[in-house]
């Protein structure tokens, strides 16, 4: 078709030789688009001079490059098959022209698409739906923790499930202290019931200021001698690691049991303990390993470390459970972490000189680590390890926490965290309460006072707890009496008695025949630290009221001496 066919407003259109949409003749093919002021039509549409911007100075170049091509021909080749330089490059300039109209008109379909209504409906409604599924799944997946942390509750704590929406304040003693037991046992640690599972290998005591938010660990010695309240087949004395297992008819019982072991260990420290926490040393493992492990600092006074091959078994003796090297930071699983809770060298092994006050201070470690680690944000934000959490608690713990107290013990773990957090040690480098030795031909504890006597024991947490009152704040007075017939028994004893700052009445021999049992009169009602002290240093429970065969004029307190006071 000629050129001169297709003019249209002076415009040539796609259909030209050149195949250009809306290029203005006065241009010509060479200059093709003047980019400062020309506008062009494409199917109806108007270009914007900005869309396509040629180099109108490139005329001169193709003119040129086709004079040099055109020179270069060789004149004696039949001119039917001679090629024309201009047309060569005016057919590179109609392709890359419209390369460019048709990637404008891409652009156009695209933002049509884009700009279209029912498209925009439509998008809408998928968004919408989207958010809806998501909405349901996070519920759902709140709803499924909330619903296993109520049923994991039920089995650990006391009280309803409603209890969990309440907000209740924990017990407090006289000195507004909340105190718990926490104590270990190991019947399913290593794959069920096995004989000596329920001795409490693990004794601790958290006594928490809810007001000041601040918080004192404290480990009892589980080879500590006590005298047994419960009777047992093993006697009335034993380690206090026996008490639990007694009461509880060896297991059996666990409310009856963890109950008698909380009353024991009050008296030991002089401490109103409220509640217990029993624990299997399997929730150790399960609730570690939930958090993704945990991080230690190892601390020894050999250089060479730790190690203990006690527990070398677990893994077939294919590895070493307890190997670290001193000031590592180990970042301890589930299995590795209990066995470190556990390991005292008592089957050979470094580093644990200290033996059982070695393992204690561990297991308060790992239970820093393991308290930080689990109200981390990492742990709270990830659902697998909360219901790992859960589950490792609901399956492993037992306690009298009521229910309605949870949020408020929740509150207190997530308030009390590092220097807040302090640890009272018994055995002190050049300050230590107790001791080990030999009685009744066994290997014991005992309190640096003499086996029953806990008045040094009791003195250190009460100086070590801020505001805990001491029976010298209480100012009460106590009268001691000589039972046993043993000379100046009486004497010795009131000297401990006011060395532990409490008044001393009267000191002298108590009517009648020699009597075993030392017996504790209250004669004033109050005074719950002296009475306290009292209880746990002669190891009887005061009796309120009575015929008191002696004096009491004046005292609070009397105490008549048996021989077991000796």
């Amino acid at each position: 078709m000629n050129k001169n066919n297709n003019l249209n407003n002076g415009f040539t259109t796609r259909k030209s030789v050149d195949g250009m949409v809306g290029v203005p003749r006065t241009q010509g093919v060479g200059g093709m688009i003047n980019s400062s002021s020309s506008q062009h039509a494409s199917h109806g549409k108007i270009l914007n001079k900005k869309t396509i911007q040629i180099n109108p100075s490139s005329d001169i170049s193709r003119q040129r490059a086709a004079a040099q091509l055109n020179n270069k021909i060789n004149p004696a080749i039949d001119t039917k098959r001679r090629v024309s330089a201009q047309d060569v490059i005016n057919r590179g300039a109609k392709r890359d022209l419209d390369d460019s109209l048709n990637a404008i008109d891409l652009q156009e379909q695209k933002q049509n698409k884009k700009d279209d209504p029912k498209r925009k409906a439509k998008r809408r409604k998928i968004i919408k739906y989207v958010s809806i599924i998501v909405g349901v799944l996070i519920v759902l997946v709140i709803g499924f923790i909330v619903i296993k942390a109520i049923l994991a509750g039920n089995k650990s704590f006391q009280g309803g499930f409603l209890g969990f929406i309440q907000k209740a304040k924990l017990k407090q003693d006289a000195n507004g202290r909340s105190n718990i037991l926490i104590f270990g046992t190991s019947e399913d640690s290593d794959g069920g019931n096995h004989p000596g599972g329920n001795l409490t290998d693990s004794i601790m005591v958290l006594s928490v200021n809810q007001t000041k938010k601040d918080a004192y660990m404290v480990s009892v010695p589980r080879d500590l001698w006590v005298k047994l309240d419960t009777p047992c087949d093993i006697g009335r004395e034993e380690k206090i690691n026996t008490v639990y297992m007694c009461a509880s008819s060896d297991g059996k019982n666990d409310p009856k049991g963890s109950d008698a072991l909380r009353k024991k260990v009050s008296q030991i420290l002089g401490l109103d303990v409220q509640y217990y926490a029993h624990l299997n040393y399997k929730v150790v493992s399960d609730a570690v390993n939930a958090v993704g492990g945990v991080d230690v600092k190892i601390e020894t006074d050999d250089p060479r470390g730790i190690y203990d091959p006690n527990f070398d078994w677990t893994c077939s003796y294919k590895c070493k459970m307890v190997n670290y090297k001193n000031g590592q930071i180990a970042h301890l699983d589930g299995p590795h972490a209990l066995a470190l809770a556990r390991a005292r060298n008592a089957q050979g092994g470094y580093g644990l000189s200290g033996g059982n006050f070695d393992r204690e201070r561990n297991q308060q470690k790992i239970l820093r680590a393991l308290q930080e680690k689990s109200l981390s944000a990492g742990t709270l934000a990830d659902v697998s390890k909360v219901i790992g959490l859960i589950d490792a608690l609901g399956n492993n713990l037992r306690t009298n926490i009521n229910t309605s107290e949870v949020r408020t013990l929740m509150e207190l773990a997530q308030s009390i965290k590092g220097d807040k957090l302090k640890s009272i040690s018994l055995d002190e480098e050049g300050k230590a309460v107790v001791t080990t030795g030999q009685y009744l031909g066994r290997s014991i504890v005992r309190p640096v006072d003499g086996v029953y006597d806990y008045s040094g024991i009791q003195a250190l947490v009460a100086k070590n707890i801020k505001n805990e009152k001491t029976p010298a704040k209480e100012d009460a007075k106590v009268s001691v009496y000589n039972g046993s017939g043993i000379e100046g028994l009486a004497k010795k004893s009131a000297d401990k008695l006011k060395a532990q700052g409490i008044s001393i009445g009267e000191i002298g021999n108590a009517p009648g025949v020699k009597r075993r049992d030392t017996v504790i009169y209250q004669v004033q009602n109050g005074f719950p630290s002296t009475k306290s002290l009292l209880e746990s240093h002669y190891g009887v429970s005061v009796v309120s009221g009575g015929n008191i065969p002696v004096s009491s004029e004046g005292v609070q307190f009397v105490v008549i001496l048996g021989t077991s006071a000796q």
